[in-house]
C-alpha cells in the first residue's frame, strides 16, 4: 500500500478539522485509524457521532483515485508525519492531515512571511495599497501569503508577481477547483500555491473559513489593508491573534464602510502602518537580511539599455518594420527603461498584430516556464495583453 493513501483516505472524508485531530491524537497515525477496530471512534472526545460513523468507510477507492490524479497535477503531498511539513502549521491545534503543494514551497523560516489581506470590496485605494504593499515587501525580502480571492487579496498576489520573488498562495478549495484566474498568473511566476483539499474532495461552504486557520499558522505576521467591521478578514485576524502571529493595519478614511474594520483594529492595538518599513523592522533581528525600503534600481545587477538590443531584435517591429502604434524609438527607449533582459527578449519577439505563446518561446530562446511567468508579469505591468489562443499583443 502507498504510504499516503490512508492519509489521503483521511482527508477525503467529510470530517472536521477538530475532529481530524482527534483521530489523530487517539491513533498517531493515519494508517492506524485506518486498522482501527469497528466501532473505535465513537465517544472520542471532538467526534461527533456522524462523523464516527463516516470514519466506519474504509473503502480506498476514493483514495487511490484521488492519488492518481496528485500525479497527474504534479501535486506534493506532504502528509502529517512528512519532515518537509511546515513545523509551524504542525503545531497548531488542528493541522490539516495533508498539505497538498503545486510550484516550490518557499522556505517558511528564511524570512518573514506575511498575510496581505482585504475585502473583495475594496476600493481604489484598496487595491492600490495592497498591490504596494505586497511587491514591497517582496522586494524587500519578505515572502508575501496572498488568500487569491478577488479584491484586495487578488492586488496581493499581482503585487508579488511584480516582485518576482518566493510567494505563496492558500486555497479554500482542492486545486483542481481553483477558479481564480490570478492563481494560475500566480504560480507561473513562480508562487506556490498550497491546500489540505485533495482531488475528488467535495467543496463545503466551511473550506474558505477553514483555510484561514493554515494561512495564519504559515504566517508570521497579517497585514490588513481594508476591511468592513464584519468581514472575514476580522475573522482571519483573530486566528491569527490566537496563534500569537503579528497585527499591522493600514488607516483609511473614518467614514467609509470598508475602512471600518481596519480602524477597530487600531483601535484593539494593531501597529499603523503606510509602508514596508513600518512592518520589516519588526522582524529585523530575526532575519537580518531584511531590507526595510525597497532596492533601488541603481543597486540591483546592471541591465541592458534598450538601445542595446541589437538591430535585428528592435522591439516588436512589424514585417514592415513600423514600431507598434506609432512609437517613435526615443519613446520605446524610455518605455523599455527598467525591463530585464528577459522581459526585453519577449517583447522582441512579439510582432504585431499579436504572437502566439509557442512563437514567443521559440523566438526568445528562453525556457517555457519562464517565458510564462514574465509574460505574467509584464501583461501586470501593461506592457502586454494577452489574446484568446495563448497569443499576445504589445500595448507600447
Amino acid at each position: 500500500m502507498d504510504r499516503l493513501l490512508p492519509w489521503l483516505w483521511l482527508s477525503l472524508l467529510n470530517l472536521s478539522p477538530r475532529a481530524v485531530s482527534a483521530v489523530l491524537q487517539e491513533t498517531g497515525d493515519a494508517l492506524e485509524a485506518l486498522r482501527a477496530p469497528d466501532k473505535a471512534f465513537h465517544g472520542l472526545r471532538g467526534v461527533t457521532p456522524r462523523e464516527a460513523e463516516e470514519l466506519e468507510n474504509r473503502d480506498l477507492a476514493a483514495a487511490e483515485l484521488s492519488l492518481r490524479r496528485c500525479r497527474e497535477q504534479k501535486l506534493q503531498v506532504l502528509a502529517l508525519s512528512d519532515d518537509r511539513y511546515p513545523e509551524r502549521l504542525r503545531q497548531t491545534p488542528t493541522p490539516p492531515a495533508l498539505l497538498l503543494v503545486q510550484g516550490s514551497l518557499p522556505d517558511l523560516e528564511a524570512a518573514p512571511v506575511l498575510a496581505v489581506i482585504g475585502t473583495r470590496r475594496a476600493s481604489a485605494y484598496g487595491m492600490k495599497m495592497s498591490r504596494n504593499l505586497a511587491r514591497e515587501l517582496a522586494a524587500c525580502g519578505g515572502t508575501v501569503l496572498s488568500l487569491l480571492t478577488p479584491g484586495a487579496d487578488e492586488a496581493a498576489a499581482e503585487g508579488a508577481i511584480l516582485a518576482e520573488r518566493p510567494a505563496l498562495g492558500v486555497l479554500g478549495t482542492a486545486h483542481e477547483a481553483c477558479r481564480w484566474p490570478v492563481a494560475r498568473r500566480f504560480l507561473a511566476a513562480g508562487g506556490a500555491l498550497v491546500s489540505e483539499y485533495p482531488p475528488g474532495k467535495e467543496q463545503g461552504r466551511h473550506f474558505f473559513r477553514e483555510r484561514n486557520r493554515v494561512a495564519a499558522a504559515l504566517s508570521d505576521g497579517v497585514v490588513v489593508v481594508e476591511a468592513p467591521e464584519k468581514s472575514g478578514t476580522r475573522l482571519f485576524v483573530r486566528d491569527a491573534a490566537e496563534l500569537g502571529k503579528d497585527v499591522f493595519a493600514v488607516p483609511g478614511n473614518v467614514d467609509a464602510e470598508t475602512s471600518a474594520g481596519t480602524l477597530a483594529l487600531l483601535k484593539e492595538g494593531a501597529k499603523l502602518v503606510t509602508c514596508c518599513g513600518d512592518i520589516l523592522e519588526e522582524y529585523l533581528l530575526r532575519y537580518p537580511g531584511l531590507r526595510t525600503e525597497p532596492p533601488d534600481p541603481e543597486e540591483e545587477a546592471p541591465r541592458p539599455a534598450a538601445e542595446e538590443i541589437p538591430a535585428d531584435k528592435e522591439p516588436a517591429a512589424s514585417a514592415g518594420g513600423t514600431a507598434p502604434q506609432g512609437s517613435d524609438p526615443e519613446t520605446l527607449r524610455a518605455q523599455l527603461s527598467g525591463l530585464s533582459a528577459d522581459q526585453l527578449r519577449l517583447i522582441a519577439a512579439i510582432s504585431p498584430p499579436s504572437t502566439h505563446v509557442d512563437e514567443i518561446t521559440e523566438r526568445s530562446g528562453l525556457p517555457v516556464s519562464r517565458v510564462l511567468s514574465q509574460l505574467t508579469v509584464l501583461e501586470i505591468k501593461g506592457y502586454v495583453r494577452r489574446e484568446p489562443g495563448r497569443y499576445f499583443s504589445l500595448n507600447i
